[in-house]
């Protein structure tokens, strides 16, 4: 066997593959996209297949649409979200009064180092651990979690993963698609009947690459009543598997 050309006409097929799907991406993509590009028709879609899964939606819908770009980070160090740290002093403290400068508000930025990088995540969140996630820009990066648990009403303890970006090169930004065909999508094919949609929130998302680094692309997370998680990808629709969310709420 001529190994040479066997190794060839592989290299060859995978590139013709590549060529192939990035073609069947850009088609879907476009297709999202015209969706989009009347946003009454997209409400009036909606709607209609709400009716007829007997939906219900008790979130409010994003009403921007921005044009993003994918990302990568590093931890600062290695595996340290998942480090508790025990605090010498508690403290109380309501996350949705976070952004005050009150006592408790005071004594949560001195133990907590840049606390004021996170945005308090309710859905993720429950009755005795309040669940952050870093900010890129405007955005949370949903697998870059700060914890705080807390214990007969004080914080305790904490738990912390920081990442900083890594500057690679220019990437292009993409408008993403909007709720409405994220909405469409789920609904036609993974929502059960008698759903109610109780979150739609726009971030990154994406796996870590080592110990450290992560890929992050901007993502749609919806979250049901019952727990279902589902991320759609914000530039080409994919859906992934839906995850169940541990916590008690669900907001």
């Amino acid at each position: 066997m001529d190994w040479g050309r066997a190794k060839m006409i592989l290299i060859v097929s995978f590139f013709i593959l590549n060529a192939v799907l990035g073609y069947q991406l850009w088609t879907t993509r476009s297709d999202l996209l015209e969706f989009d590009a009347n946003t009454t028709s997209a409400a009036e879609e909606i709607q209609r297949l709400l009716k007829s899964k007997n939906i219900q939606i008790s979130a409010e819908l994003p009403k921007e649409v921005p044009r993003l770009k994918e990302i990568v980070v590093r931890f600062t160090e290695p595996g340290n979200s998942h480090k508790q740290i025990n605090l010498e002093i508690p403290f109380k403290y309501n996350p949705l009064a976070s952004k005050g400068s009150s006592k408790d508000n005071v004594a949560a930025r001195a133990a907590i180092p840049n606390l004021d990088k996170y945005q308090y995540d309710p859905v993720m969140s429950s009755n005795e651990q309040y669940v952050f996630h870093q900010l890129y820009g405007t955005l949370p990066m949903f697998e870059v979690r700060l914890e705080l648990i807390e214990q007969n009403g004080m914080v305790t303890a904490y738990r912390q993963g920081y990442v900083e970006d890594q500057l690679t090169g220019a990437q292009k930004e993409q408008k993403v698609i909007s709720p409405y065909t994220v909405l469409r999508s789920l609904i036609e094919t993974y929502f059960p009947s008698g759903s109610v949609v109780s979150s739609i929130k726009l971030g990154y998302h994406g796996q870590v690459f080592d110990s450290q680094t992560m890929f992050l692309v901007p993502y749609w997370r919806v979250t049901l009543g019952n727990g279902d998680i589902y991320y759609v990808h914000a530039f080409n629709g994919a859906v992934e598997p839906p995850q169940k969310n541990k916590s008690n709420a669900s907001g």
